[in-house]
């Protein structure tokens, strides 16, 4: 068809249309009449239905147009160019995981072979990296966008990681922009070299310094032209991989000179400068470190005047403001007069301007020492020295400022140097948390054993009333409240032991998401339907050893101190997220962790988006009997029990939290791995023989309440009770002759306790069996006392449970025989 015919078709379609319209309209409009007899009726409808139909062509005629351009093909051509950037790899991927564009970058850095997350440069290079690409790529589609803030993998030259973003858009939110930015490190040695060798050097050339970047063993790696000229005559010789020291002349008298100038030459003053990352782990500084040498004539001021100048040194302070080092300068009179970045940040003020003197940097106690220092080493030689100040940002934690008296820089002045050391005050407080929380642990732990033993005697005496009362009398309603009250105050001491590690655990080897959906029901009625619980789950997870029911209480506890967070915002609305994540031994190195041993770790995170805790509060967050709570509302024991438990289990706990954001606690569990072989196979109990009655018992206890109880107890059961105040009285017992079924024994006695006497009874009674009582936990007892055969009763206990556990050793001991 030619471009006439193409033209006229549409047209004849369109008056054939029109032709079959109207004859259609005539015809309905003869049967209205036919139907009526009335010519206005036909008239009426003729002329209504035209109007529709001519309002209809009229939008048909329109349509077209909209929907052709709203169906338009994409032009990639376009979208490429808007992508294009030198520094980030850019792709484009429909639903289908089909590569739709990409970016030169990406090109050259990725490939075209697959499309994300089947990154091969990148997904190949661990297992870790592949799965943390498809997550990524679930939370994309599912969250509209996921962010992998580091990733290592082969990377761009200069580069150490990627740092990896996927964003769901389009009209239909069908596709998916995946964004790989390669993370630059910071080399701060090599950004100084190089800006000695631009203007910073010809700026310091032209004030009279000589600069020049040397490592620790004396070779030169940078200069400045100006340093070239003083030392060999020629400002166009590379001195980079001279020795610094055959450079520099010294006299007799130590005075130093060029080399180059002969004897004759002027004298220099020498200022010398470590130049180290802070990123460095501490302690590799003496070996690694570079030192930036700054040499002028001695008497000559930065500006090239002599010491009677002014001490401004503008030039100084923009190669000073570069370095990683808190450096600072006052003047002999305590004025500040410059100090960098790094400085202003170790002393907590990062962002904001240095104060017009150095003192109104520290405490009001110390203003008066750092002010007469400053002075005293401005006015004096050049000698230097450190002070211990505390700084207004952190009055608890004293640190130590250096001073180091300046010459040659015009005026006298003060060099002072700051450390960061934001990580050692973290690390100490962790140590005195540590000290702090075993102090308490030992009293708590002595407390609990003394009120178990009196919450002994409550409920065997209570037991023993209920005997001779029965539901109805008078006084039975009121033994059995004694009762329930002493239970009570046996679980506040179960908290003090959890808290100070000293309670008794059952260990497991289990997956921690089983433990989050068993609890995931009744947390959600817990925290009420105004806040959402978010529950997540890596993969691969590790398996751990502990007690499924410590760690209940621990999730328990975190929930419900997340969702008071919550409350105390006013709102009540919120959001709590329970995850557990896998945890490598890549990843624990790349925290650089002072407490965490390196291993791979299951974690439990529990973030929620509260009011968060203030900064003053979060190093005592885990200090029993701490709260923020109003009074009544809050005991203190809550995360002082998480601690324990996480702690007793082996494991690691750390909270972070930003003011007005919410709270993040993640609890860092050992990995269990089994031995060769695969998991340990059950091996079914042989049914044990029930003890039939009766029996002679030596009962050792030098609490009277908690003996009389339990004497009249196994009195009651049958048994033939001889009863013993101490050690001592009880080796008496079998000592003369005494012949026993079974010892039943406290742990803590005077003169000797029941391990020494259980010791010298088993040397004359070889299968005695022996029964401790003890308010402390029975693994550290097992530790500590090393006897075989022994059996462990906590208190509290009531009567049916001491009467029951001495059947059950009696009965476990003759089988055992047999």
């Amino acid at each position: 068809m030619n471009g006439l015919e193409e033209a006229v078709a549409p047209q004849a379609r369109g008056w054939t249309d029109w032709i079959a319209i109207g004859v259609a309209l005539a015809g309905s409009a003869g049967l209205v009449w036919f139907a009526s007899r009335d010519p206005v009726i036909p008239a009426v409808f003729a002329g209504a239905v035209l109007v529709l139909v001519l309002a209809f062509a009229t939008r048909s005629l329109r349509r077209p147009d909209a929907e052709t351009a709203e169906f338009a093909l994409p032009d990639w051509s376009v979208t490429v160019a808007a992508i294009e950037r030198p520094d980030t790899a850019v792709a484009v991927v429909d639903r289908a995981g089909r590569l739709v564009c990409a970016n030169g970058r990406y090109r050259e850095w990725m490939g075209t072979s697959q499309a994300p997350p089947r990154v091969p440069s990148i997904a190949d290079a661990s297992r870790d990296a592949a799965e943390k690409l498809a997550e990524a790529n679930r939370n994309a589609w599912r969250d509209g966008h996921a962010v992998i803030e580091r990733q290592e993998g082969p990377v761009a030259e200069g580069a150490r990681s990627w740092r990896i973003e996927a964003e769901r858009a389009g009209r239909g939110e069908d596709y998916l922009i995946w964004r790989f930015v390669p993370e630059v490190s910071d080399d701060p040695v090599a950004e100084l070299v190089e800006r000695l060798d631009g203007k910073l050097g010809r700026a310091l050339s032209r004030a009279g310094m000589s600069a020049a970047v040397v490592d620790p063993d004396g070779v030169i790696r940078g200069a400045s032209a100006g340093f070239a000229e003083r030392a060999t005559g020629d400002p166009l010789i590379d001195t980079t991989g001279q020795d610094f020291v055959a450079l520099i002349h010294q006299d007799e008298e130590g005075r130093i000179a060029w080399a180059s100038e002969g004897e004759g030459g002027p004298p220099l003053t020498l200022y010398y400068i470590p130049v180290f990352d802070p990123d460095f782990p501490e302690g590799t500084e003496p070996e690694t470190t570079p030192s930036l040498m700054l040499i002028a004539d001695a008497g000559i001021g930065v500006g090239g005047g002599n010491e009677t100048g002014g001490a401004a040194v503008p030039h100084l302070e923009s190669m000073l403001g570069q370095l990683p080092l808190g450096l600072a300068m006052a003047n002999r009179d305590g004025r500040l007069l410059f100090a960098n970045p790094a400085f202003m940040r170790a002393a907590g003020r990062e962002g904001q301007l240095p104060p017009t003197y150095p003192t109104d940097l520290v405490v009001k106690e110390d203003k008066r020492a750092l002010s007469e220092a400053v002075r005293r080493f401005g006015q004096g030689p050049a000698t230097a020295g450190d002070i211990a100040v505390r700084l207004t940002t952190q009055p608890d934690d004293p640190v130590s400022l250096s001073l180091a008296g300046v010459r040659g820089l015009g005026e006298p002045a003060v060099l002072l140097g700051l450390t960061d050391t934001s990580e050692e005050t973290r690390l100490r407080r962790q140590v005195a948390q540590a000290t702090k929380m075993q102090a308490v642990g030992q009293l708590a732990g002595g407390v609990a054993h003394d009120f178990n033993n009196v919450l002994t005697a409550i409920l065997g005496t209570c037991d023993l009333m209920l005997m001779r009362h029965t539901p109805g009398d008078s006084d039975y309603d009121d033994i059995q409240q004694i009762r329930a009250n002493s239970n009570r105050a046996a679980a506040l001491t179960r908290q003090l032991l959890a808290f100070s590690r000293q309670q008794t655990l059952r260990p497991e080897v289990l997956q921690l998401p089983d433990i989050v959906a068993e609890t995931s029901q009744m947390l959600k009625r817990l925290v009420g339907e105004r806040i959402k619980v978010e529950v997540g789950h890596d993969r691969d997870l590790g398996s751990v050893r502990a007690d499924p029911q410590q760690l209940g209480q621990v999730i328990m506890n975190l929930v419900v101190n997340a969702r008071d967070a919550i409350h105390a915002r006013g709102d009540g609305k919120g959001r709590i997220s329970i995850r557990t994540r896998r945890v490598t031994g890549a990843d624990v190195r790349a925290m650089r962790s002072e407490i965490i041993p390196a291993g791979e770790y299951t974690a439990l995170v529990v973030e929620d988006n509260g009011g968060g805790i203030p900064p003053e509060h979060l190093g005592k967050i885990f200090e029993p009997f701490f709260t923020t709570k109003e009074q009544g509302k809050g005991t203190g024991l809550g995360l002082s029990t998480v601690y324990g438990i996480v702690k007793q289990s082996g494991g690691f706990i750390f909270a972070d939290s930003e003011s007005g954001k919410g709270t993040r606690f993640t609890v860092y569990l050992p990995v269990f791995h089994v031995a060769p072989g695969g998991a340990p196979r059950a091996i079914a109990a042989e049914p044990v023989r029930k003890w039939a009655g009766g029996g002679r018992i030596l009962l050792v206890e030098d609490e009277d309440p908690v003996r009389m109880v339990a004497e009249r107890a196994l009195t009651r059961q049958g048994y033939d009770v001889v009863a013993a105040r101490d050690g001592e009285e009880g080796l008496d017992h079998v000592v003369s002759g005494g012949k026993f079924d079974l010892v039943v024994s406290d742990v803590v006695m005077p003169n000797i306790d029941g391990p020494a006497m259980a010791r010298e009874i088993r040397k004359r009674e070889t299968h005695l069996p022996i029964l401790f009582m003890s308010g402390y936990a029975e693994e550290q007892l097992r530790k500590e006392i090393g006897i075989a055969r022994t059996w462990f009763m906590p208190k509290p206990f009531s009567v049916q449970q001491l009467s029951e556990k001495v059947g059950e050793v009696l009965a476990l001991n003759l089988a055992d025989r047999h």
